[in-house]
């Protein structure tokens, strides 16, 4: 028995602090679309049938009027909303917090919403369609009972900046292509023609062909049940800092220490472009634009 039309979850509700803005509303495409266009128009390409905005109420009359409202009216959309006070119960914000409680925070806000197999990413990035395809596929094929998941990775080489250093998560895996652990690595960038990174602690060069995990996951909705029993916990560990942040790769990498998730690694080829820094803005636009040139993509997302 195959799953059918997997839901893809979008995480919007996050500040561009370094970007300087709310990023996933910056129209970057030829005719002023925002990233996530091309993360739905691919998705919908791939074969998921739902989409899901996670965002927080206070942009919600914005994100509908410079997202929402630009997309076809047959695509099935619903909302999740982060909010700093959906907590479980017993727990409370600090009165001094205003950062959003993080990535893994934001899918669980989101858990009476999502049903059946999914996948969730960053609304500001750009994917392209090999990673949708993929994780379709496994989505599609996988059992909803089931607690296995997938990540998709990226060549290193292709989430670089042109503009400052990067972190990313280096994705180790066995032999027969599950994870086994996300690496973080920080500070990367070419320094003299090589790879590097850890410049301010133990520094090292890389090949440019590791896999990076640029938060594109696949799961069954049995992964809202260990989210369940990891926040409260966590919560009480952690809730009355300022800054703290519930993370998705967290929280998977303490379900795969425990052995209560397997994890498949889908590897894709395609670039991925992002705006990190505020300079990264025009190198985006124009990668955009040769897609969009190259026929890649239609002269206008949503016209027939």
């Amino acid at each position: 028995m195959t799953v059918e039309n997997p839901t893809l979850v979008l995480l919007c509700a996050g500040m561009g602090s370094r970007f300087g803005g709310l990023k996933q509303m910056a129209g970057l495409g030829p005719n002023g679309e925002v990233l996530l266009e091309y993360s739905i128009y691919d998705a919908l390409k791939a074969g998921f049938g739902k989409i899901v905005f996670i965002i927080r109420k206070d942009i919600e009359e914005d994100f509908n009027r410079l997202v929402v409202s630009r997309l076809p009216k047959n695509i099935p959309v619903d909302f999740a909303f982060q909010e700093l006070n959906k907590l479980p119960l017993n727990f409370s914000p600090p009165s001094e917090r205003s950062k959003p409680w993080g990535t893994a925070h934001a899918l669980w806000c989101a858990k009476d919403v999502v049903k059946g197999n999914f996948a969730v990413l960053n609304a500001d990035d750009f994917y392209g369609l090999t990673g949708f395809q993929k994780m379709a596929d496994f989505l599609k094929a996988g059992q909803e009972n089931q607690m296995e998941g997938a990540v998709v990775g990226y060549r290193l080489d292709k989430t670089l900046s042109e503009s400052g250093s990067v972190a990313r998560g280096i994705c180790r895996e066995s032999k027969e292509g599950y994870l086994t652990q996300i690496e973080e690595k920080s500070d990367i960038q070419y320094k003299n023609e090589e790879l590097v990174c850890d410049l301010d602690k133990s520094p090292s060069t890389l090949s440019g062909s590791e896999l990076v995990s640029m938060n594109f996951w696949g799961f069954s909705p049995l992964i809202f049940e260990q989210m369940d029993e990891h926040f409260s916990p966590w919560l009480e560990r952690n809730g009355k800092e300022l800054k703290s942040e519930f993370l998705l790769p967290t929280v998977v990498g303490d379900l795969l220490k425990s052995s209560q998730i397997k994890i498949k690694v889908l590897s894709s080829e395609d670039e991925w472009i992002g705006v990190t820094y505020a300079e990264d803005k025009v190198a985006a636009q124009t990668k955009l634009a040769l897609l969009d040139q190259g026929g890649v993509y239609p002269k206008n997302l949503w016209t027939p």
